[in-house]
Formats: structure tokens, sequence, C-alpha cells
């Protein structure tokens, strides 16, 4: 049975393969907990702190993380199956590999994060913070990044192809070897200042 948790803390407890269907928390802080293996399906957190958390191996599906603050947890070999994860930031964290598929990363706070090789394509990642992220040969196809800080971002290798760009300063970012449609380029070379003209003449 679903259960409901508002303001409470845990310390230290031991959920390896734990499987959490429907639960909801709100305003609750998971400390030390260890995750590993466990599966969460449909699980609602918001406002909730997350810190020194092992989410190893486990798997997330239609899970929501709503404004939530996430430290120093670890999300090797995670996946993200269609999750709400808006708002939340994260930092100290390890985030690869792991397995995203499509959802919604509205706003949330990668800044400084290490997402090398990750394969975010599809993702809605609209106004969020990735400057200093190192996104060295990462998938971003048709990934929605419209107003998203790339600031100082390591995008060498990386595939945006097909991805909306909308508000983005490219220019800012660190490009080496990246691959961008027409859209893509024409905004890139706009940025450094250059006049771009449909008309051959």
């Amino acid at each position: 049975m679903a259960r409901e948790e508002q303001d409470r803390t845990f310390t230290d407890e031991d959920w390896y393969g734990e499987e959490l269907d429907g639960d909801r928390f709100v305003r609750c802080t998971f400390s030390r907990v260890d995750l590993t293996e466990a599966r969460l399906s449909g699980v609602y957190f918001e406002e909730c702190v997350f810190d020194g958390v092992r989410f190893n191996a486990a798997s997330l599906v239609s899970t929501a993380l709503v404004v939530c603050t996430v430290r120093r947890s670890n999300f090797f070999d995670v996946t993200f199956d269609g999750c709400k994860v808006t708002g939340t930031t994260f930092s100290e964290c390890t985030l690869r590999p792991i397995k995203v598929r499509g959802g919604q990363w509205r706003g949330v706070g990668l800044r400084g994060a290490d997402l090398r090789a990750v394969d975010l394509s599809g993702l809605d990642l609209r106004e969020s913070d990735l400057a200093g992220a190192d996104l060295t040969g990462a998938r971003l196809r048709g990934t929605a990044l419209d107003g998203a800080d790339l600031r100082q971002a390591k995008l060498a290798r990386a595939d945006l192809i097909g991805a909306s760009l909308g508000r983005v300063d490219l220019a800012a970012a660190e490009l080496r070897e990246t691959r961008l449609d027409l859209v893509g380029a024409v905004l890139l070379a706009e940025q450094h200042g250059a006049l771009v003209s449909p008309d051959p003449a």
C-alpha cells in the first residue's frame, strides 16, 4: 500500500532492493539511505533533501523529484524512465553512467556535473543550469535546451543535431568537433558576430 510521509528524516536506513510504488514524500530528508537496486514506480518527492544516498543500479519509473536538493549521492547505472525531475539541484553527485528515457528535467541544476557520454536525447532540459558541466561526447539529439545555461560547458564531440537552442549562448560553451544542424550552426555564427543571409548574392 502506498504511503504518504511529510517532514520526516530517514537516516542510515537500508532500502536495498525495495519496491516503492506510488509513495509520496513531502519535505523529507534522506541521509545516507541505501536505495541500491531499488525500484521506484510512480513515487513523488517534493522539496526533499537527499544527502549521501546510494541509488546504484536503481530503476526510477514515472517518478517525480520536484524542487529537491540532491547532494553527494551516487546514481551509478541508474535508469530514469519517463521521470519528472524539475527544479531539482544535483551537487557533488555521481551521474554516470545513467540511462534516461524521456521525461521532463526542466529547470534542473547540473552545474559542473560530469555527464560525459551520457545519452540525453529527446529530454526536456529547458531553463536548466549546465554551466561548467562536462558533456564531452554526450548525445543531445532533439533535446530541448531553450534557455539553458551552457556557459563554459564542455561540448567536445557532443551531438546536438535537432536540439532546440532558443536563448542559448553557444558562444560561451567549449565546442570542439561538436555536431550541429543548420539551425544550430547559424545560431553559433550569429553569436560570433556573423551576418547570416539566405541570399547568396
